[in-house]
């Protein structure tokens, strides 16, 4: 009985709204960093659009940042378990004057 207690007591509880559910389609991340935290601006841009525009920004502290990078690749590689191996296709460079930064 106290197990069932105590799973309980570790649970958290979290809702997603219909909003954040509908997700937002991105095929840049643009990732900044300082001592302190990281952040990754999620961009979707389209051909032929001179501009385009963040549509989500996580600020994240470094240790958050690192467990997600494990996560990512502990699902990557379940999904190519599933499906097969991503091909990694060259993405023409797409000049961005951020400072220093890292593309995703």
């Amino acid at each position: 009985m106290s197990d069932e207690k105590d799973k309980k007591k570790n649970q958290i509880n979290i809702e997603l709204d219909e909003a954040v559910a509908q997700g937002i389609y991105s095929n840049l991340a643009i990732i900044n960093h300082s001592a302190s935290e990281f952040v990754v601006d999620f961009v979707s841009i389209m051909p032929g659009t001179p501009k385009s525009k963040v549509k989500s920004r996580i600020i994240l502290t470094p240790q958050h940042a690192k467990r997600f990078m494990k996560a990512m690749g502990e699902n990557i590689h379940r999904f190519e378990k599933a499906h097969g191996e991503i091909e990694n296709s060259e993405q023409p460079q797409i000049p961005l004057n951020f400072g220093p930064t890292g593309q995703a």
